[in-house]
């Protein structure tokens, strides 16, 4: 008898790759394919603009729900082309479901108006885009007696500190706009859920695949998908994703019946300038990297706010948190006060001062920081006030060469 031989030990091969199954895809092919669908009329390999507002009934149109949000009925309901923008959003970050809204505000909102109601309370991250400041302070507590503090993110303590019996939301920002304070979004959502209350976040500032915080505990992801996501400065939409039951709430609250849903040709332009966010957003971080670095060098740069600089307070939580890239947003300031820092921005020839960010062109504007909510900023911030920098995708060596050009026509004037 020959000796028993035992098996080779064998192991299951990866599943192929198909487009329609989006679990078995890499990043940069789910960006490709996610949501989109060969139009069954013509044959279009990409979905078509659908401009209708109003979609055939079936035979028996009685039993259907006017206020449900289901494409094929009204484009307030869900349109064709919110549909695949939706799918897409999901796959990309990782939740169950999304809903793409008019704006990034309009998300923000969605998400206040639909799961808080009067007498709830909500912490709040004391460094937070304006309209979510202005929101928590003025309309939510006068109108619906919501109440909310505001808290620094980044202190563990101080958010453990301000959750209440009544507290049922925390909403922070991955990255803090202005100020890139970086919040450790899966401490805060421990915090959240021993007190039984939702993490919602403003992840605009750091889109997949930099980051997803439905892997890191959040319940909530919210973007301006006017942004990064759609990366072309030329169409406006925001979006919530998360889990399916909490995201149909917002459908049928936010979307359906408050109206705020995003038009067709919006998502479209969104859905066509998202299949390269993989590739822009490599190229941003690269950039903002290297700009980070050489203000910083600069003796007439007062400070420099980066969370891929060793400077920065919260650099090891955006080592960790952070490691496909540190986003292309900053902020620093040049020696002076505000003529100093308006001076600075009149002598750049391709950065362009603008709102917004997120573009494929490189924008800044100057802040002068006054009102209450800088209270909470950085002492160099509130010295100098602030240029906000969304760095674009021109090449980093005309940026370095526009910087210190402006810098040094500033600084001979000023001399």
């Amino acid at each position: 008898m020959s000796p028993r031989t035992e098996p080779t030990p064998t192991t299951s091969p990866a599943p192929r790759p198909d487009k329609h199954n989006p679990a078995t895809l890499g990043f940069q092919t789910q960006s490709v394919h996610a949501g989109n669908a060969i139009d069954a009329g013509s044959g279009a390999l990409r979905t078509p603009i659908v401009m209708a507002n109003s979609y055939a009934l079936p035979e028996d149109p009685s039993t259907l729900s006017w206020s449900g949000a289901i494409p094929g009925l009204y484009t307030r309901n869900t349109g064709t082309n919110q549909e695949g923008l939706q799918q897409k959003l999901a796959v990309l970050e990782g939740g169950e479901d999304a809903v793409a809204m008019a704006s990034g505000v309009a998300a923000l909102h969605a998400v206040f108006f639909t799961l808080l109601k009067s007498g709830d309370h909500v912490v709040v991250a004391n460094v937070t885009y304006e309209a979510s400041y202005r929101l928590f302070t003025e309309l939510l507590p006068e109108k619906y007696g919501i109440e909310a503090t505001f808290v620094d993110a980044t202190d563990l303590a101080a958010v453990r500190g301000a959750i209440r019996s009544s507290t049922r939301l925390i909403h922070i920002e991955t990255v803090g706009n202005p100020t890139t304070a970086v919040t450790d979004v899966a401490a805060v959502a421990a915090i959240a859920h021993e007190a039984g209350a939702l993490l919602s976040i403003d992840n605009t500032f750091t889109p997949p695949p930099l980051f997803r915080p439905i892997e890191h505990g959040a319940d909530l992801v919210v973007h301006s998908l006017t942004k990064y996501i759609n990366g072309h400065g030329d169409a406006m939409g925001g979006a919530v994703i998360g889990r399916a039951e909490l995201i149909r709430r917002i459908k049928l609250d936010a979307m359906v019946d408050v109206g705020g849903v995003i038009s067709p040709f919006n998502a479209w332009l969104i859905m066509r300038g998202s299949v390269t966010l993989p590739l822009r957003i490599r190229q941003h971080c690269d950039s903002a990297l290297g700009i980070a670095r050489f203000l910083e060098s600069d003796p007439r740069v007062a400070y420099v706010a980066y969370p891929g600089l060793a400077s920065h307070p919260q650099h090891p939580v955006a080592l960790r948190q952070l490691p496909h890239g540190f986003g292309g947003m900053l902020a620093f300031a040049v020696n002076g006060h505000k003529a100093a820092q308006n001076r600075f921005v009149a002598n750049l020839r391709v950065i362009t001062s603008a709102v917004s960010l997120g573009h494929d062109e490189s924008l800044i504007v100057h802040v002068d920081n006054s009102g209450p909510r800088v209270a909470a900023y950085p002492a160099a911030f509130r010295e100098f006030g602030h240029l906000r920098f969304s760095v674009g995708l021109e090449d980093t060596a005309d940026l370095v060469a526009d910087l210190a050009a402006a810098l040094d026509a500033t600084f001979s004037v000023a001399a």
